[in-house]
């Protein structure tokens, strides 16, 4: 057992930052960690090779994928498929969200949070 301490909590991005990915475990199956952005900040990610699951557990933005657009807020748990093209985009609060990879994350050639 293991308590992943400060996994899904908020964390400004550091200064000229546009975004914040923490990486707090990683084993050959799942990897987790924490993706923060501030409210009007920007998701420069790119689509994974691992599929995905978000956690909102802090603020509010819009989800927009290749397979549609939803509001999210805390609470709202999103799965991404490998390869899916998404984004969050109208950042109107600070958001945090915990990020749960399956297999870990990079561990199909590697792509950014």
């Amino acid at each position: 057992m293991e308590i992943i301490t400060g996994a899904g909590e908020w964390a400004q991005p550091a200064a000229g930052a546009t975004n914040d990915w923490v990486e707090q475990l990683k084993v050959p199956d799942l990897s987790v960690g924490t993706y923060c952005i501030p409210a009007g900040g920007v998701d420069d990610q790119s689509p994974h090779t691992e599929d995905e699951i978000y956690v909102v557990t802090r603020g509010r933005a819009r989800m927009v994928a290749t397979s549609g657009e939803v509001e999210v807020g805390p609470g709202a748990v999103i799965f991404v498929p490998a390869g899916e093209e998404h984004r969050f985009v109208d950042i109107t609060e600070d958001l945090a969200l915990l990020v749960v990879f399956g297999p870990a994350y990079g561990s199909r050639g590697g792509s950014r949070a």
